[in-house]
């Protein structure tokens, strides 16, 4: 069983673990010394690690996805541990517990769905309910809908995590929709639930994430498009110009180019779907950020997602020394603190 997790390797130690193998290669220091390198991960996260003697046999024996058993020395390298690694080999499956090595969603999935379900079901437009129920219905999709990550490092990118990322755009599709009346809530919503199903084949998750062929090839919103006007295909009367719409809603979430949107939004529920799902991505995002472990206690370490570090607010925002409403006398009574002056006006 697993003794040791990524999140423990915070100082220069001597450790014995598994892990599972995220990435691996083989590469060459400048002096052309080979040596062999790779991310090892858990539940907790990814580190990287390194082996530069004796290498070969087991690089040959040991690929992605497999779990490995280490004998390694943790540094600290510009603040962050590495694994310099004695020896490894591969582990069977049977001396590790896989929910140990992916991370996942902390909220209860089956009640997410179960709310999903409900939303589907209450959309008012019998084309677009049909459409949705088409999918979440199903019971093979059910279940991979529900294990499915949100993308593979960016945001949500752990078990659930799609789920997740989507019933929390519910949410803020009919807060939206309700400042805005214009919008058509059906077909927010209907394009909130569709917007990522190209990631259910698009991405593995059986162990560590990573793309699949067809993935790496294509992407999701091709994935995705092919999948609906599939789907599409199996409702008779399903309206031509409805088909167009939802579909230019797959099609422009990403909303600008060199996002890989292949168009830009041009429906008012287009837009502010793209917007949606880029500021509950972000958060996501800021979200790890904060959560991790960092060199300073009042920052973050580096968002790659979002290429800044954050500030941990809640020191700012604390009260200042003194500053409560009440305090002792001398004679150990409390009396009401005085509200401070107000500065003079700067208008006079």
């Amino acid at each position: 069983m697993k003794n040791k997790f990524v999140s423990d390797l915070t100082s220069e130690q001597i450790l014995t673990s598994f892990f599972l193998v995220v990435a691996k290669e083989v590469r060459n220091t400048r002096e052309g010394k080979p040596y062999l390198r790779m991310e090892l991960g858990d539940r907790t996260g990814t580190i990287e690690a390194r082996m530069w003697d004796r290498f070969e046999n087991v690089a040959n024996q040991v690929a992605r996805d497999d779990f490995i058993h280490v004998k390694a020395r943790v540094e600290i390298y510009k603040n962050r541990p590495q694994l310099f690694i004695e020896s490894l080999r591969r582990a069977g499956i049977e001396e590790v517990d896989i929910s140990d090595y992916v991370p996942r969603t902390s909220a209860d999935v089956e009640k997410l769905f179960a709310e999903l379900l409900q939303t589907a079901r209450s959309l008012q437009n019998p084309w677009l309910r049909s459409l949705v129920l088409k999918f979440l219905e199903d019971p093979f999709v059910a279940s991979r809908f529900k294990r499915a990550p949100a993308a593979k490092t960016i945001h949500h990118a752990y078990l659930g995590g799609l789920l997740e990322h989507v019933s929390s755009l519910c949410g803020l599709a009919r807060a939206v929709a309700g400042h805005y009346p214009e919008l058509n809530l059906d077909l927010l919503l209907t394009g909130v639930i569709l917007h990522d199903v190209g990631k259910l084949d698009e991405l593995t998750y059986d162990r560590a994430i990573g793309y699949t062929n067809e993935g790496q090839l294509l992407g999701h919103i091709v994935m995705e498009l092919e999948t609906v006007n599939r789907a599409i295909g199996t409702i008779p009367g399903f309206p031509g110009p409805l088909k167009t719409v939802v579909e230019h809603l797959l099609i422009s979430h990403h909303g600008e180019y060199e996002f890989g949107s292949p168009k830009l939004p041009m429906i008012r529920e287009a837009l502010v779907l793209h917007f949606l799902d880029d500021l509950d991505s972000k958060l996501a995002s800021v979200r790890t950020a904060l959560a991790g472990p960092s060199a300073e206690p009042a920052w973050s370490d580096w968002s790659t997602a979002l290429q800044r570090r954050f500030l941990r607010l809640e020191e700012f925002l604390k009260p200042e020394a003194g500053g409560s409403s009440s305090k002792e006398t001398s004679s150990g009574k409390s009396e009401q603190a005085r509200a401070p002056e107000p500065p003079p006006s700067l208008f006079k």
